[in-house]
């Protein structure tokens, strides 16, 4: 049985502040096999990804630029929310969030699978471990169900499915398609440890994971998880919209930087 602990911390301060030492500040210790996981807010503003609100006058216009494809306002129900893609994600305004912020925006991490490789290099050196991973976390809205939920930005250290094509269910029927998203799942559990409030727990460790393929850091890429919008399942659903191009592209290939010994 795997378990999920969620750190308590000091406030992680916006517009800047210094992941690195937060990270010696509040775990003393890592078991190999661990998953740590980190809240997207904090790698954002360890990043520096903060905008002051009295700087912009028209939040929708920063959406727009940091959105891949967006549906403008009026095309949202009770026009609450701009509807975008980013990261090849379906998200709310472009992940752009102002809970926990302050006086800033908080835009979504740049180049997250970049980040979450510089915070697995840190940690590998920190705490010695042989096999361990990261995953970035943020909350996510699913179609037709109240509430949020916790979504993995990008994954390290771990190979983010559990493949069950060609295998046999309990009555000797073939999978043919399914494939178990652990990084996801995962992310999900962290969430609820951590919450969305005023608890101050933005990171969590799982410990005790059984069938996770522990992996060489540098073959954790995006392309493991993203699929084809061609190819989605809701596709018939997601592009009868109006979609209209935002000024952030998504790059034919995110850059990685690559894990040394």
């Amino acid at each position: 049985m795997f378990s999920i602990k969620s750190l308590k911390t000091r406030v992680f301060q916006p517009p800047k502040d210094d992941l690195f030492s937060f990270i010696e500040e509040n775990i003393s210790d890592l078991k190999e096999k661990s998953i740590i996981v980190f809240a997207s807010k904090i790698i954002s503003i360890w990043q520096g990804r903060c905008i002051p609100k009295g700087s912009v006058k028209d939040k929708d216009e920063l959406i727009r630029k940091e959105a891949e494809l967006y549906l403008e306002r009026n095309n949202s129900s009770n026009r609450y929310a701009m509807l975008t893609i980013k990261n090849n994600t379906l998200i709310p305004t472009a992940g752009i969030d102002e809970s926990n912020g302050g006086n800033y925006y908080i835009l979504w991490p740049r180049s997250p699978f970049s980040a979450a490789k510089k915070i697995y290099r840190f940690l590998k050196q920190k705490y010695q471990l042989k096999k361990f991973g990261i995953i970035i976390a943020d909350s996510h809205c699913i179609p037709l169900r109240r509430g949020t939920i916790g979504i993995s930005l990008a994954h390290c250290g771990f190979f983010p499915l559990r493949n069950y094509r060609g295998k046999k269910d309990i009555f000797g029927r073939k999978f043919k398609v399914s494939q178990l998203n652990i990084t996801d799942s995962l992310a999900a559990a962290a969430t609820l440890a951590m919450g969305e409030g005023r608890e101050q727990t933005p990171i969590a460790i799982i410990e005790g994971l059984t069938g996770v393929k522990f992996e060489n850091p540098n073959k954790s890429k995006a392309s493991d998880i993203r699929i084809k919008r061609k190819e989605d399942i809701y596709a018939p659903l997601l592009w009868q919209g109006k979609w209209k191009r935002g000024k952030s592209l998504l790059p034919q290939k995110e850059k990685e930087g690559k894990i040394t010994k």
